[in-house]
């Protein structure tokens, strides 16, 4: 093999596809000079691809599916003299490093280019856009960073394009639009922001539109739904389209699957989707969707597989359903369907339909787990009886209720002016909202260190009893030593006095005073949390504290929803919009039920919209601390705050919660972020970062890991962004983690089913 070159000197046809040759590429087909087609693909070759720059007549080059690496891409330049290379394949092999701008300088009759499976990195060059034959441009499945460029535009004879399961990132370019000829666009799986953009629409032979698993927002451009040659697939699943879906949609006549599942989208389900004659596969779940399953659906003959799970759906599950004979597989779960569960065809497949989270309807059949429908008609004829009942009675307890009332308040006030120490005692209850340094002394047992439950910036937060408090206090004492520790307790003092919300602390007091030295003394009295705060649960400084606390999958996706909840409250409905500006794990404390408080707005700052205002709000930026590993990377650059910098801190906060690690691990002395670990592993090697207590009690991990993990890292990645302009606001996050949780409570219960089934 190694002289084949010199042996076979004359030969034009080189082709030793599917052996299992290793070793280095033999140097002596460097020699073979007549050589016009040389296929190695399928082989185990190793080293450095060559440079066949020295073969002129070389039309076609396939070194696919080997392990071959690539020594600073020199072999690229070479290439650039064979004027008449029309293939290069070099996909499935260990190519790293970044693709060369020489790239562009390949022959102008170069038909296709195969760069998929390798492990490519950096930004795509502009220059790729000189080689304007190409048909076929394959680089899915590397690690592309970047834009693309809008260059790509100038390829206007592409047929087939993907750059799916990279890390690109931007806006898709609309260029795209002058790809007249594409048969088949593949971009999933990036990290592509803003709009689909509606010069798709020109790419009218497309039979393949794949944008899933991105971060495209907006509404689906009705003038996509009317390329006519979408046949195989169009994939716009797991972004963050919203608005209703357009009729146009019926224009999809040969359509064989669609995908829009887990995006926002609302309004009713297009009736004109039963014009897609030909359709198979429609996904459509985790959405907004209401109203009820049109009827027109009746006409779906081809339909396989239909899933319109986690919507807003009503109405009865429609009979026709049953005679749709191609039907297998149908999730109405998590809608709110009654009625009648229809019986025959699908219905009578075991296993083939999901009806779970659809707590109204019922069987004539007796069924395990549902309500037989007679007794679901007594149930309702009993429900209305009580709500009649209601109607005419509570009118009258109402009326009741206020004459009592004004009965004992009127003899209540004789009773004091009769007896001034009742008066008194009622003035005691008050004393609650103004409190004095004494009694905190008394609450705390004179500050003593049993009572010390934490400390931060500005002081430290002491476990009391208040006198006339049943419950526990926590009690954050500003050391006014320490400079800003004032201006602290004004802050929070008036993020606190604005804000009302379910999953924010609630203040119960504060104390503004002098201590037994006559120096000035501030407090704040809070609820006591008895679980502590987050920091408790994921880390454990002192060995001696005991084992860590183990927190589940489900605990830590309701304590992310929660903090962006908060979150989405303090950006998108207080006027004006409030900054927390020091997210962390000590800031989120965990009640009895494991509920998350955000809590520590010492460093909060309000969004003003005047011009003035704003001013006095930068300017203010440039005392603030926060903590390290939290704050994003904007805000050691310029003096402008945004709400973007909380997102960025809920991004490393979840990234934190999954893996595990601290954004200051000793892991990451290297310069590396707790952003670039995950990112890293992201997909391929998830199980190396993910904290792994956290599934240790799930029998459907590898479910678990897909449907919640992955998206939930997904989002962490997607707010620790370096740029603002890249991260999505709360309201996305809040909508996104809400759905995930709805996939990991279902997932759970279909595990309790099957385990139950198999003990029973």
């Amino acid at each position: 093999m190694s002289a084949v070159g010199y042996t076979l000197h004359n030969v034009e046809d080189l082709i030793l596809s599917g052996n299992n040759f290793d070793g280095p590429i033999p140097a002596s087909l460097l020699k073979a000079y007549h050589l016009r087609w040389l296929d190695l693909n399928n082989n185990r070759f190793i080293g450095f691809i060559p440079f066949f720059g020295s073969l002129p007549n070389l039309v076609h080059l396939d070194l696919a599916s080997n392990e071959l690496e690539a020594d600073d891409w020199g072999f690229v330049s070479s290439l650039s003299n064979c004027s008449r290379l029309n293939m290069l394949d070099l996909d499935g092999n260990n190519l790293n490093g970044k693709l060369p701008s020489s790239i562009g300088n390949l022959s102008n009759s170069l038909d296709s280019l195969w760069l998929n499976s390798n492990q490519i990195s950096g930004p795509i060059p502009p220059e790729i856009g000189n080689l304007k034959s190409l048909s076929i441009l394959y680089m899915e499945y590397n690690f592309f960073t970047g834009n693309i460029p809008p260059t790509i535009g100038k390829l206007n004879k592409l047929v087939k394009l993907s750059f799916a399961h990279n890390r690109l990132s931007g806006q898709i370019p609309d260029t795209f639009g002058n790809l007249v000829q594409l048969s088949m666009l593949e971009l999933d799986h990036n990290n592509f922001s803003g709009r689909i953009p509606a010069s798709i629409a020109r790419c009218t032979q497309l039979t393949i539109l794949n944008l899933a698993h991105n971060s495209l927002d907006g509404r689906i451009p009705s003038k996509i739904l009317t390329i006519s040659t979408l046949s195989i697939e169009l994939d716009l699943s797991n972004n963050y389209l919203s608005g209703g879906m357009s009729d146009e949609v019926g224009s999809l006549l040969h359509l064989k699957k669609i995908n829009i599942s887990n995006n926002r989208l609302t309004g009713n389900i297009p009736s004109t989707l039963s014009q897609c004659v030909d359709l198979e596969y429609l996904e459509m779940q985790n959405n907004l969707f209401e109203g009820r399953i049109p009827q027109t659906f009746a006409i779906l003959v081809s339909i396989k597989h239909m899933d319109i799970s986690g919507n807003n759906l009503s109405g009865n599950v429609p009979e026709f359903l049953k005679s749709l004979k191609s039907l297998q597989d149908l999730n109405l779960s998590f809608n709110h369907f009654d009625g009648a569960v229809p019986t025959g065809g699908v219905f009578d497949i075991a296993g083939a339909v999901s009806i779970e989270g659809n707590d109204h309807l019922c069987t004539i059949i007796p069924t395990r787990g549902m309500y037989l429908c007679m007794a679901l008609a007594d149930s309702k004829r009993k429900q209305r009886l009580l709500v009649l009942a209601l109607v005419i009675l509570l009118p009258i307890v109402a009326a009741t209720a206020i004459l009592f009332s004004c009965i004992v308040t009127i003899y209540w006030r004789k009773r004091m002016q009769a007896n001034p120490h009742l008066q008194h005692h009622n003035e005691n209850i008050k004393k609650i909202q103004k409190i004095s340094y004494e009694d905190l002394v008394r609450a705390t047992d004179r500050f003593s260190s049993a009572n010390l439950i934490g400390s931060g910036s500005f002081g430290r937060v002491y476990k009391g009893s208040l006198q006339l408090q049943s419950d526990q206090v926590a009690i954050k004492i500003f050391d006014l030593d320490i400079n800003g520790a004032d201006r602290s307790f004004i802050a929070e003092c008036e993020a606190l006095r604005n804000v009302r919300h379910r999953n924010l602390v609630k203040i119960i007091t504060s104390c503004s005073s002098v201590d037994h030295t006559g120096a000035d003394f501030k407090a704040l009295v809070f609820p006591y949390m008895p679980n502590g705060n987050l920091e408790m649960w994921l880390h454990v400084k002192d060995p001696e504290d005991g084992e860590k606390n183990i927190l589940s999958l489900s605990q830590r996706t309701t304590i992310a929803l929660y903090v962006a909840v908060a979150l989405d409250y303090l950006h998108n409905q207080c006027a004006p919009p409030v900054i927390h500006c020091d997210l962390k794990p000590s800031n989120i404390l965990l009640g009895l039920d494991m509920a998350a408080y955000v809590i520590d707005f010492g460093l909060a700052r309000f969004l003003f919209s005047t011009a003035n205002a704003h001013q006095d709000s930068s300017a203010s930026l440039r005392r603030l601390k926060g903590t390290i590993g939290y704050i994003p990377p904007e805000y050691g650059m310029s003096e402008e705050i945004s709400t973007k910098g909380d997102v960025y801190s809920s991004g490393v906060l979840l990234l934190q919660l999954i893996t595990g690690r601290s954004p200051t691990d000793e892991k990451f002395n290297d310069g590396i972020s707790l952003h670039e670990f995950v990112d890293r592993a992201f997909t391929k090697n998830i199980h190396e970062v993910v904290d792994p207590t956290m599934l240790q009690d799930n029998s459907n991990a590898t479910d678990m890991m897909e449907n919640c993990v992955v998206p939930l890292l997904r989002i962490g990645l997607s707010c620790s962004k370096a740029s603002p302009k890249e991260r999505p606001d709360m309201g996305q996050i809040c909508t996104e983690i809400l759905r995930i949780k709805h996939v990991a409570s279902y997932t759970c219960m279909l595990d309790k089913a099957k385990n139950w089934q198999g003990s029973s």
